[in-house]
């Protein structure tokens, strides 16, 4: 890891796991199949997902050790729609992108710039039990990549420019807030 952290604090309620909490370095099981409990599983996923306005949400951070990811598709950026990946591989990427700055549910507050690959090529199973393969670019590629890091124990910390990490400041929380009540 690039630098040290205290361990953030899991308020009472808060699904979210939080660092260093052990189940976030720990590299989650394949699914083998769609069970109900796996449905179950992405629909708290999402209003978790929802509730902390993020973008994107790995089983490991509901604390299941399973291979399973939601990530928001904006492709078309006026009706961004949440996805559930099980099992996701990258086959091959392009390109780079260092923007926008990372965050991560589990590590609140702190941002840091990551270089991603600015294009993947992604191979999952859908909840309809179909094998995809798709193509990525942009925020969602940035998604992708970064969810299923905390599929393999990898926190987007160990892959930040250490130089950029940084506390988000009460503005900013104040111009995101305002930004997700719109």
């Amino acid at each position: 890891m690039a630098i040290e952290l205290p361990p953030f604090p899991r308020a009472e309620g808060d699904p979210i796991v939080k660092y260093p909490d052990p189940v976030l370095r720990q590299v989650a099981e394949p699914i083998k199949r769609i069970t109900p409990e796996v449905r179950q599983l992405v629909s708290f996923m999402r209003r978790v997902m929802q509730d902390a306005n993020g973008i994107g949400l790995a089983a490991p951070q509901v604390g299941r050790s399973i291979r399973l990811i939601l990530y928001t598709d904006f492709s078309d950026e006026s009706a961004p729609e949440v996805h559930a990946l099980i099992n996701p591989v990258i086959l091959k990427t392009a390109g780079e992108q260092l923007e926008p700055p990372e965050g991560c549910l589990s590590l609140p507050g702190l941002m840091g710039t990551v270089r991603r690959a600015q294009t993947i090529w992604v191979k999952a199973t859908n909840m309809q039990g179909k094998v995809i393969k798709f193509k990525a670019e942009g925020l969602t590629a940035r998604v992708i990549q970064h969810e299923i890091d905390h599929l393999d124990g990898i926190l987007f910390i160990d892959r930040a420019d250490p130089a950029t990490l940084r506390w988000v400041t009460e503005e900013e929380k104040e111009q995101e807030a305002v930004a997700a009540s719109k």
